[in-house]
């Protein structure tokens, strides 16, 4: 896909994948990195205006001093959906990208965005469901929690390319910094979500040992207007490992939400 850069601030430029025509989709990757979104957003460049950038500090971008929380992420692309005027906006948001579209949508007071998919979202504190510590696991615990086929995605770190290592360890530090304490949520953000108006869709692997579909259910019912779908043999990423039936549940949102006239 076309990548451009967009200086959001003077210390501040990321840059962003765009393809495709029609409503604007913003798509936000998870801890992971682009790569992650990747498919979905090829995908989603058929029928929409696809927008994916990469988070700042995430495969050798710069990350300024200043930014050190995902509420920071989300005032970022907030100001970009601002400036390029963009409305009746589709936030489609895997893991940690999940919890800054959900931020956002907080924070929308312009009303951009009239539509939420969240993918395995981490961000909310659920008292009976804790998020796994990543942090914590190895590389096959990180399999065993992140896959429904933990054994053919699981990948031995002896076996990875040293500069592909070096690009996951910045990652996951840059990961620490935004997302590292409190771990993986923001205390506030649960009961924040009840104030949130736009159709929010959440979409669970079924096998995530990370957030689990009871902690999805959680997180769905905080909205005012939330839906959960659970996706059969798929994990942390189902739109890596069931591509097809995760697809089809963001387009038929797409169509559903789709609001030409949103809040001026």
């Amino acid at each position: 896909m076309p990548t451009n850069t967009s200086s959001v601030y003077a210390d501040l430029s990321l840059p962003l994948s765009e393809a495709g025509a029609g409503r604007p989709v913003l798509i936000l990757h998870g801890g992971g990195g682009p790569a992650t979104v990747a498919s979905l957003a090829q995908h989603l460049s058929r029928i929409s205006h696809t927008i994916t950038p990469v988070h700042p500090g995430w495969d050798g971008t710069h990350r300024p001093a200043w930014l050190t929380g995902i509420d920071d992420l989300a005032l970022v692309y907030l100001h970009i959906l601002r400036e390029r005027r963009l409305r009746d906006v589709l936030v489609v948001g895997s893991s940690l990208g999940g919890w800054i579209a959900a931020e956002m949508a907080v924070r929308d007071h312009a009303g951009s965005i009239t539509g939420l998919v969240l993918i395995d979202a981490v961000g909310v504190q659920v008292e009976t469901e804790p998020i796994t510590d990543v942090f914590a696991l190895d590389a096959r615990g990180v399999a065993e929690h992140s896959w429904h086929e933990s054994d053919r995605h699981h990948l031995d770190p002896a076996d990875v390319p040293a500069e592909e290592l070096a690009r996951r360890q910045t990652n996951m530090a840059t990961m620490r910094i935004l997302a590292g304490d409190p771990y993986m949520h923001d205390p506030k953000l649960l009961r924040r979500l009840g104030h949130i108006q736009v159709p929010a869709l959440l979409l669970w692997g079924e096998s995530d040992r990370i957030v689990t579909p009871a902690y999805g259910a959680a997180y769905a019912d905080a909205f005012t207007n939330g839906r959960l779908e659970v996706i059969p043999k798929a994990g942390h990423l189902p739109q890596i490992e069931q591509p097809e039936a995760t697809c089809a549940l963001i387009d038929a949102h797409l169509r559903q939400t789709s609001n030409p006239f949103p809040q001026q």
